[in-house]
């Protein structure tokens, strides 16, 4: 199954950064940013986490949680995420079967995709966003979905 627009988010179960199972089906009820970047401290991927922390604010007051995915490890996740005071979830997909289940495939057959999903409260997939080279731009294309003149 992939994530496409207009269809239903294929659910999953993964550990954040303090090692909790979190299930995406959990997050029903509000809007979802769910955000696969490559690797974690690196300079696109870290921009890009910079930035969804610097619009953070902006997602909540609109009830949205953001979702960041990557296959570093729990550990990554929690040094990356302490090292920039980043206020959201880091997931680890280690071995990559959820990207896989999403149909975030990689560019240039070598980097993991950046790929951003904007999920509804009914958990559709109401917007996909790839862009490897562009990382701040996913936060614009995904507020653009969620903001009140946008839904």
């Amino acid at each position: 199954m992939t994530a496409l627009e207009g269809s239903p988010a294929p659910d999953f179960t993964l550990q954040d950064q303090n090692g909790t199972s979190i299930t995406l089906s959990s997050l029903r009820g509000q809007w979802a940013i769910v955000y696969f970047y490559p690797k974690d401290d690196t300079p696109g991927c870290t921009a890009e986490s910079c930035s969804f922390r610097d619009s953070f604010e902006a997602f909540t007051d609109v009830g949205a949680r953001v979702v960041g995915i990557s296959s570093d490890s729990v550990d990554s996740h929690r040094a990356f995420a302490e090292k920039y005071n980043l206020p959201f979830m880091l997931l680890s997909d280690t071995g990559g079967a959820v990207r896989k289940q999403w149909g975030v495939g990689r560019t240039l057959g070598l980097i993991p995709g950046r790929v951003t999903y904007v999920i509804d409260p009914e958990g559709v997939v109401r917007k996909r966003f790839s862009s490897q080279f562009s990382p701040k731009k996913h936060i614009d294309e995904a507020l653009a979905v969620i903001s009140p003149a946008g839904v």
